[in-house]
């Protein structure tokens, strides 16, 4: 099969740092290079791949301090996905709305995967005006703002078995990875690092919108003797971090539509302690790869039951339901009914031209 990913460029494919659908795109190329699909990638000119990559922009455009507006970045980005179109089978799209005008009329299938949260209202009448474009979820919850759009499916995110370490050792410390932001609960996780009396490690990237935030609401908590601020890691220092910690915590405070570092953490045989918002009930099963916690309170008595979970099972459970060939393979079956359905379709609107051409050649009896 001929596939086109198109992906967002803000960061590599892989990104260097922080970035999760990036990373997603990433291994869901690579798996289906090793399954034997011919891919093509659109990305920036310093992701590494084995697919074919059309370099679009330099280099990532977080990490471009001459990159001022990205959006010119990717209206370009679509007319060259739109001018190769008729090399490939399928165009998978991971850069939300962008391509919705141009993809409706493509005869070449078009399928979309929406990384995001979709509970903003400015959403809501693109969504319907645009209701027949066929879209993935990437959990069931993200769906609950836009139940009535053209969901094709649901596919959980997965990561390649190999590329974070299982440790079975206890752990020594409670890890926070990811941004630091509002809705992603670090305050939250450094009361409960507190008051539980174990040492917090974050590891986190602070965006630039997110820089009043951490100042006002963050630096000063750092002080602390049991709170250690790493910052932003890259992906091989995932497995050393992730599979050295007691527990991820995830006290979330937003309708998460996956949460990669759920099943990072249980890559590495860690469990998850996270609030139930979002995507966390379809990731976490309760006393098994973790504990969904409604309250502070419920957080601490997880922490004091970490010892009662074993890492074996949590990494089986992250080998069983979030590998990268899982997710190829749903990937696949949804391909596969589009472009049998596409050709249906045209064979239908062939066939339909045909009987008027003829039609319009017969001569007239009255």
């Amino acid at each position: 099969m001929r596939i086109a990913q198109v992906a967002p460029l803000y960061e590599s494919v892989p990104p260097r740092y922080y970035g999760g659908t990036e990373r997603v795109v990433s291994w869901l190329t690579e798996e289906l290079v090793s399954l034997g699909h011919d891919v093509t990638l659109f990305a920036s000119a310093d992701s590494v791949t084995n697919a074919q990559l059309i370099p679009i922009c330099r280099k990532a455009l977080r990490l471009d301090p001459d990159s001022v507006d990205p959006i010119a970045h990717h209206v370009l980005m679509m007319e060259e996905v739109f001018a190769r179109a008729e090399n490939f089978d399928l165009i998978h799209f991971h850069v939300d709305y962008l391509h919705f005008s141009r993809s409706r009329t493509e005869r070449v299938p078009c399928l979309t995967t929406l990384h995001g949260r979709l509970d903003i209202p400015d959403l809501v009448p693109l969504y319907d005006e645009f209701r027949d474009v066929p879209l993935v979820s990437i959990s069931d919850a993200q769906r609950n703002p836009l139940p009535w759009v053209n969901w094709v499916g649901t596919v959980h995110h997965g990561l390649p078995a190999a590329s974070l370490p299982f440790n079975a050792g206890p752990g020594k410390y409670l890890a926070f990875l990811g941004r630091v932001s509002p809705e992603k609960g670090l305050e939250r996780a450094i009361d409960i690092a507190i008051k539980s009396g174990m040492p917090l490690r974050i590891a986190a990237k602070i965006d630039r919108a997110d820089s009043d935030y951490f100042e006002r609401n963050i630096k000063g908590r750092l002080r602390h003797p049991l709170i250690e601020f790493i910052g932003e890691i890259g992906n091989s220092e995932k497995g050393e971090f992730l599979g050295n910690a007691a527990a991820l915590l995830f006290p979330i405070n937003w309708p998460e539509p996956f949460g990669l570092v759920m099943i990072e953490a249980m890559a590495c045989g860690t469990p998850v302690i996270a609030y139930p918002c979002g995507s966390v009930p379809e990731i976490i099963r309760n006393g098994l790869n973790g504990y969904v916690v409604k309250n502070e309170q419920e957080a601490l008595e997880a922490v004091k039951n970490l010892r009662k979970l074993d890492r074996g099972k949590c990494r089986r459970y992250f080998e069983l339901n979030f590998s990268d060939r899982r997710m190829a393979e749903e990937y696949l079956a949804i391909y596969k009914q589009m472009i049998h359905s596409k050709s249906a379709a045209m064979e239908v609107e062939k066939g339909v031209l045909n009987w008027m051409e003829a039609e319009s050649q017969t001569p007239s009896t009255t």
